[in-house]
C-alpha cells in the first residue's frame, strides 16, 4: 500500500576522490624516463533534481542513506583514474532542503531544478603533475580528498494553485472529488483525510490544481489534530478556499465561528509568511442540498460579504454552484500567474574576494594555551591530501604552507617553539627552523627530504616545518 511521506531526514555521502599515482617510466635504455603517475578521479556528487512524476518522499523514508561513487586511483603511463559516478536523487516539485539546524539551503521549484547536497572529493594529483624544475621526479603523490557527508531534512510543500481548508467533515474531500478526477477517501466520520489530496480542475482554458489538507480544529497550530503536519502544503497556494459546513450538528458551531477559528489557526501557524494575509480568500458554504443548511447559508451570506469575502453556496453532492466556483477560482489563479510572470528577474549578487584576503586565518585557541588554529579551505585541503608517511610529501606540504604565508602569520602572533598548530583534523608542532621554500631546493632522493633531519637544518627565517618524529599528525580526540 502506497504511503504519503512529506518530511524525511536524508544522509548523503559524496564519493571520495581517487589517489594520485607514484610511478617512474622505465624502458630499455631509459631506466629513469621521468615521472608518469596519473591523477586520480573526482568523487561523485549527490544531487537533488525535481521530477514532476514524483509526488512523495517515500523512497527516502525507506532508504535514508544515499552515497555516490568514489573516484578511481591513477596509474602509471599517465593514466588518470575514472571519476566516481554521481548520484541523482529525484524529488517532488516544491521540496525544501534544510540543514540540521533548520536553515533553508534550497527551495526546489520547477521541473529540472537541482541542488548539490554533497560534493565529491577532489582528485589527488599524480607525481607527473607535481613535477617541476626543482622536483624533476617526485617520489610522492597527493591523496584524494574525502567527499562531503551531509545530513539534511527534506520537506515537501505541494505546488497547488488552490488550497481547501476547513473543519473535519466539512466536505473538502467531497468537493475535490466533485470538481476533479481525484478520488480521495470519503466517510462520515472526522479525520477521514490523513494526507493531502491533489486534484486537477479545468475551467475554460485555465487548468489548475486543488489541494486539501486534513481537517483543522482549534489548537491545530499548537499540535492538536492532524492539520499541523500538513499546513505547509497550502503555503504556496495562490488562493485559499474556506469550506464551511452549513449542516453541522455540533453545538456551538456555525459557519461564521468556524471561519474565525480557522483564520486564527492560519495566522498563528503562518506568522512568518508575510503575504498570507494578502492571499485571496473565497468562502464556500457547503451542503446546501440539506434544507436546513440552505437556510443557514442564506442567513450568514450577508455577514460574510460585509467582511469582504466572495461567498459561493455549493453542494458537493448535487454539484450545485460548483461551476461558478470553479470559474471564479480559475480567474484568481490566472491573475496570480500573470503577476508572477511579470515579476522582474531576481538579481544575482556577486561578492568578489577582498584584495587583502589571504585565504586563511590564524587565531589563538582560547581554550588551550600555546595552541593556534589555522582555518582556510586551501591549508585544510592540503593537509587532507598529504601522505604523512612520505617525508618528501611532508616537505612539499611545508613549502606550500610557507608560500601561503601561514608561518609568517604564526610568527606575528608570537608562536613559540613547541606550540601546537591545528589545521583541520590534525595537530602539528611549530618548530622555528630555517626553510628553503623560497630557494631552489631540490630533493636528493625520491621520497625523502633532508630538511626533516635535525642535523641538516640550515639557519634562516622561521617557518612551519615538519620535524621528523615530532610532526607526525594525529587525529584530534575532541
Amino acid at each position: 500500500m502506497a504511503r504519503f511521506v512529506d518530511r524525511v531526514v536524508l544522509h548523503a555521502t559524496a564519493g571520495n576522490g581517487g589517489h594520485g599515482c607514484v610511478s617512474v617510466h622505465r624502458e630499455k635504455f631509459k631506466p629513469l624516463g621521468g615521472p608518469d603517475g596519473g591523477n586520480g578521479g573526482r568523487g561523485g556528487d549527490v544531487v537533488l533534481t525535481v521530477d514532476p512524476s514524483v509526488h512523495t518522499l517515500l523512497d527516502f523514508h525507506h532508504h535514508p542513506h544515499q552515497s555516490a561513487g568514489n573516484g578511481r586511483p591513477g596509474a602509471g603511463k599517465h593514466r588518470n583514474g575514472g571519476d566516481g559516478a554521481g548520484l541523482e536523487l529525484r524529488v517532488p516539485d516544491g521540496t525544501v532542503v534544510h540543514d540540521e539546524h533548520g536553515a533553508v539551503l534550497a527551495d526546489l521549484t520547477g521541473a529540472g531544478a537541482q541542488f548539490v547536497v554533497a560534493r565529491g572529493g577532489r582528485a589527488g594529483l599524480g607525481n607527473a603533475s607535481l613535477a617541476s624544475t626543482r622536483r624533476k621526479a617526485p617520489g610522492f603523490a597527493l591523496l584524494g580528498e574525502p567527499g562531503e557527508s551531509m545530513d539534511v531534512v527534506l520537506e515537501l510543500k505541494s505546488m497547488a494553485d488552490v488550497g481547501l481548508v476547513g473543519f473535519p467533515s466539512a466536505g473538502k474531500s467531497s468537493l475535490i472529488a466533485a470538481m476533479s478526477a481525484a478520488r480521495p477517501k470519503i466517510a462520515d466520520y472526522p479525520f477521514t483525510t490523513l494526507v493531502p489530496n491533489l486534484g486537477v480542475v479545468s475551467a475554460g482554458e485555465v487548468v489548475y490544481t486543488v489541494a486539501d489538507v486534513p481537517g483543522l480544529i482549534p489548537g491545530a497550530a499548537d499540535g492538536k489534530g492532524l492539520g499541523l503536519d500538513f499546513l505547509r502544503h497550502i503555503e504556496r497556494c495562490a488562493v485559499l478556499v474556506h469550506v464551511l459546513d452549513c449542516a453541522t450538528l455540533d453545538p456551538g458551531r456555525d459557519p461564521v465561528s468556524d471561519l474565525d477559528a480557522i483564520e486564527a489557526e492560519l495566522a498563528q501557524y503562518f506568522e512568518s509568511v508575510a503575504d498570507l494575509q494578502d492571499r485571496p480568500r473565497i468562502v464556500a458554504l457547503n451542503k446546501i442540498d440539506v434544507p436546513e443548511a440552505r437556510d443557514l447559508a442564506d442567513l450568514v451570506t450577508a455577514s460574510l460579504v460585509e467582511r469582504g469575502y466572495r461567498v459561493f453556496e455549493i453542494s458537493a453532492v448535487s454539484h450545485e454552484g460548483l461551476r461558478e466556483l470553479s470559474f471564479a477560482l480559475a480567474a484568481l489563479v490566472a491573475a496570480d500567474r500573470a503577476s508572477r510572470a511579470s515579476d522582474a528577474p531576481k538579481r544575482i549578487i556577486i561578492s568578489p574576494r577582498a584584495v587583502d584576503d589571504s585565504g586563511f586565518t590564524v587565531s589563538p585557541d582560547p581554550s588551550e594555551a600555546d595552541t593556534f588554529i589555522v582555518r582556510g579551505s586551501k591549508p585544510e585541503r592540503w593537509v587532507r591530501q598529504t601522505q604523512f608517511d612520505n617525508d618528501e610529501a611532508v616537505g612539499y606540504l611545508a613549502d606550500r604552507l610557507a608560500r601561503l604565508g601561514v608561518e609568517q602569520e604564526l610568527a606575528k602572533l608570537g608562536a613559540e617553539p613547541g606550540a601546537s598548530v591545528v589545521i583541520g583534523d590534525y595537530v602539528f608542532d611549530f618548530e622555528p627552523t630555517s626553510g628553503m621554500a623560497d630557494e631552489e631546493y631540490q630533493p636528493h632522493r625520491r621520497g625523502t627530504d633532508e630538511r626533516l633531519s635535525v642535523d641538516t637544518r640550515p639557519n634562516a627565517d622561521d617557518r612551519l616545518a615538519a620535524k621528523k618524529g615530532r610532526r607526525v599528525p594525529h587525529e584530534l580526540d575532541s
